[in-house]
């Protein structure tokens, strides 16, 4: 396994090698990226040379008007410019996946050359099949979607963003105290997350999980969990939380409730208002994921499906059923506190330029 992941990791390495010395592209009408029209022509025969500047790769996704979104567009607007192909984005503002679903459907229905789709619920499993038996490749990041035919998920191992950040917390507060989890019980995604915590905690005896609240991924519904959870259990160590609404609601409540320096918050992500509080100290710190990373990994992988599916594994790849994409790609855990919040909150500002 590790050395089909170090040949893929060299082939990826060699792509940007072409593309570093090629043409640069310039931003197309319409949310796009296409090829610029000027600079010296790819070398005949590269890969570079291969890929279509009419090429169009879509993300679908859903709740869209959180900032977490921000560095995912940034990142699916770099990769676009870096490969000379058109992007969209296009996503629901809710979280209704059967309206997900449809949205997937009439992106899939205009024969994109690639979808990265948001893994947000086991339901988009029959779009994302179909998707693919239309030879469209598809990729899930950030949440999986297993019981789909998709080409590849990339993301922050679930269980691993809670387990970190769980060991993180039980080190901060000497192994001991009565910890709520702040999550959205139901989707995978959050489920993962939540398990890591409860496996991190339960490697110190001394730390209980007294609670376990609801945001429903809404800023104004964690305030109200958070503060009936403090209202059930005065005696309170933190919070850790699962999404970035969470650690918003809770540092709300506990100012709400003056007990600020006595109860603290490990967030999840780097929404700005979080990492302010951070500043602050109101929030003690934040498990974050490679964000940015996950879109440029996603649209290697649907380049390669489109231009590298001929590469010698057998004499006829189709027909032997061979499949070239990594199955997973598992991006970077980082851990963010006052030591280092002002570099991503610089970083913040340059995703809305």
């Amino acid at each position: 396994m590790k050395k089909s992941m170090s040949i893929v990791l060299a082939a990826i390495m060699v792509i940007l090698v072409v593309f570093a010395s090629g043409c640069a592209p310039a931003q197309s009408s319409g949310g796009g990226t296409a090829a610029s029209g000027g600079g010296s022509a790819a070398a005949e025969g590269t890969l570079q040379s291969m890929i279509n500047p009419n090429d169009t790769y879509v993300v679908v996704g859903c709740i869209d008007s959180i900032e977490y979104w921000n560095a995912h567009r940034f990142g699916w607007r770099m990769a676009g410019q870096l490969y000379g192909v058109n992007t969209e984005w296009q996503a629901i503002n809710g979280d209704d996946t059967t309206e997900m679903a449809t949205l997937f459907d009439t992106v899939a229905a205009k024969n994109p050359n690639g979808i990265v789709v948001l893994g947000w619920d086991e339901g988009l499993a029959p779009s994302i099949n179909r998707a693919v038996a239309n030879g469209i490749p598809v990729v899930t990041f950030s949440g999986d979607v297993e019981t789909s035919n998709r080409d590849t998920w990339v993301g922050s191992d679930q269980h691993d963003l809670g387990f970190i950040g769980g060991t993180k917390y039980a080190d901060s507060i000497g192994g001991q105290g009565k910890v709520a989890i702040l999550t959205y019980p139901g989707k995978g995604l959050f489920d993962g997350r939540q398990a890591g915590f409860e496996d991190a905690f339960s490697n110190y005896p001394g730390i209980t999980v007294v609670a376990i609240g609801n945001t429903q991924t809404d800023e104004a519904i964690a305030v109200q969990a958070a503060k009936d959870i403090l209202a059930a259990h005065p005696d309170l160590t933190g919070f850790v939380c699962c999404d970035a609404t969470g650690p918003m609601g809770a540092a709300t409540a506990i100012e709400e409730a003056g007990l600020v320096g006595k109860v603290d918050v490990l967030g999840l992500d780097r929404d700005t208002a979080m990492l302010e509080r951070i500043k602050e100290g109101t929030i003690t710190g934040s498990i974050v994921q490679d964000d940015v990373t996950m879109l440029f990994w996603g649209m290697t992988v649907l380049i390669s499906a489109n231009y590298y599916g001929d590469a010698l594994l057998t004499t006829d790849n189709a027909a032997a059923g061979a499949k070239l994409t990594p199955n997973k790609i598992s991006c970077a855990i980082n851990y963010i506190d006052a030591s280092n919040v002002d570099y991503y909150l610089a970083a913040n500002k340059i995703f809305l330029e």
